[in-house]
């Protein structure tokens, strides 16, 4: 974006920072480069989020419980307009914590495995694969058998504890296991604390005995998707050597989150802040509803904390089943292979510190750098970022350096540039052109004669694809170029795709 076009709001500090003036002298950064749009409408939607500083105050002083503040703002590359709070913000508080501030999809996020297979073996297999994989993921084929004490560790202790539960696995998906899955320092955070399962006992207890069930194994809507790519270029050979990347080498790429647990998990936030709320002090007009720490809160914060964990330790799991159904794809397809975790990271999530602050991510991801991952097995690199782009286009891999000016954030992905509605406006002949040469799986097969003849079917499910098409995402170029020169992450490989899932 030339700086004639920039918002008179943001003021510019060098080539890969802005900032944003505000009347309560919050320090609020914007990671970049002049050649990333920054939409006006999210600038708009920040400043409307910062008046909750206001609402802070006022609940502090009505509770008497100690201060309560935003004391620092980080806005990554891939900034655009949300539902009340803007994709891409990092916000840190003291003295409470907001769940607005992570959103109704918690630990949406992404896991990433490389695999012993080579493009040259996958890309002939492209159109049986996509027939698998169809059946795989919408036509029954996923087959994930799990009884309640599996559900249960999964809430409580997630996927180390799914993993660890005695017994025999069932059939059909669980056939991909291997016991390397669970390896520690691979997922941010390994497990989300939590106390009890209670809130999700329904879903727990719909086993019985050993069920399948509609939800886990789902890619979810918007902007998730299972994808199979190839590393197509190295950035930094001894990084990529140490994380076992190779040329030419098949790696599964899976983005998505905690579905209707997640929708259930923040309503109970929502819930415990509006029990919360002093009688005395209105509701605030962005209706962003803070929940204040310590005192009379904790038992609401826990009972919010109990849904969130447990939310969050099925997202992990369920992109653990997705990266399964992708591995039992290519082996039908493409023989036996290997499939070694590099990491699996979170998006939407917060984190309590011990010294009261509150880091919150919607919509952009950890990029710690050595001291971040001191113990595990990135130790000696910074820790993995994984940035997706659009549809069709290329992904990177990079190292974090732990930035402080982003709370040690990077964005977690290329960034909408076009809101949904005129997305689906978009010309049909452009969305003809990138389906001949790219491969999108979906639960309806666009190919077959007898769909194509269904003109409304079809029409929804143009429309849907065009909301996700390549044009409508931010050049991810850029946004991995302010990146690397703000000194957030570097890249360490650069991955094509080859083949797409989505819902």
């Amino acid at each position: 974006m030339s700086a004639s076009r920039q918002d008179p709001r943001l003021v510019r500090a060098d080539e890969s920072w802005l900032t944003l003036p505000n009347r309560w002298g919050i320090p609020v950064d914007i990671c970049a480069g002049t050649d990333v749009p920054i939409e006006s409408s999210a600038v708009d939607e920040i400043l409307t989020v910062l008046e909750t500083a206001d609402t802070l105050e006022r609940l502090a002083a009505a509770t008497g419980q100690g201060e309560a503040a935003i004391d620092r703002v980080a806005l990554t590359p891939d900034l655009h307009k949300g539902a009340g709070i803007p994709i891409g913000t990092v916000l840190r508080t003291s003295g409470a914590l907001i769940p607005q501030a992570v959103g109704n999809d918690i630990n949406c996020g992404m896991r990433l495995e490389a695999t012993s297979l080579t493009v040259d073996q996958v890309r002939p297999r492209l159109g049986a694969l996509e027939r698998r994989l169809r059946h795989l993921f919408f036509e029954g084929g996923r087959r994930i058998a799990l009884t309640g004490v599996q559900r249960e560790a999964l809430l409580r202790d997630g996927l180390p504890g799914l993993l660890g539960v005695p017994g025999e696995r069932a059939d059909g998906i669980w056939s991909r296991h291997r016991r390397e899955d669970g390896r520690p320092g691979r997922i941010h955070g390994e497990r989300y604390p939590t106390t009890t399962a209670e809130p999700f006992r329904d879903w727990i207890a719909s086993a019985g005995g050993t069920s399948h069930d509609s939800i886990i194994g789902s890619v979810g809507g918007g902007n998730h998707f299972a994808e199979l790519q190839y590393v197509a270029s190295i950035h930094d050979r001894q990084a990529a050597y140490a994380w076992g990347f190779e040329l030419g080498q098949v790696v599964l790429m899976v983005h998505s989150g905690s579905l209707s647990l997640g929708h259930q998990a923040n309503a109970e936030g929502l819930d415990q802040a509006r029990k919360a709320w002093p009688a005395s002090v209105r509701v605030p007009d962005n209706k962003i509803l803070p929940i204040l720490s310590g005192g009379r809160n904790e038992a609401a914060l826990q009972r919010y904390l109990d849904a969130f964990g447990n939310a969050a330790n099925f997202a992990v799991g369920n992109r653990y089943f997705l990266s399964l159904m992708l591995r039992q794809g290519l082996a039908a397809e493409c023989g036996d292979l290997t499939a070694d975790l590099v990491y699996d990271a979170p998006h939407n999530l917060l984190w309590r510190h011990d010294d009261g602050s509150v880091v919150h991510r919607k919509g952009a991801t950890p990029a710690g750098g050595y001291a971040d991952v001191v113990d595990g097995p990135y130790a000696m690199w910074g820790e993995p970022v994984i940035v997706p782009g659009s549809m069709g286009a290329a992904s990177y891999v990079l190292r974090g350096h732990g930035n402080a000016r982003t709370l040690a954030s990077a964005c977690h992905g290329a960034g909408r540039r076009v809101p949904r509605g005129a997305a689906s406006r978009a010309s049909d002949a452009d969305l003809d052109a990138f389906l001949a040469g790219f491969r999108v799986v979906t639960p309806l097969d666009h190919r077959d004669p007898s769909v194509a003849r269904r003109a409304d079917v079809m029409a929804a499910w143009r429309r849907d694809l065009k909301q996700e098409a390549p044009w409508v995402y931010k050049d991810i170029g850029p946004v991995v170029s302010s990146l690397e020169r703000a000194g957030v992450a570097d890249p360490v490989v650069e991955l094509r795709p080859l083949l797409t899932v989505k819902e």
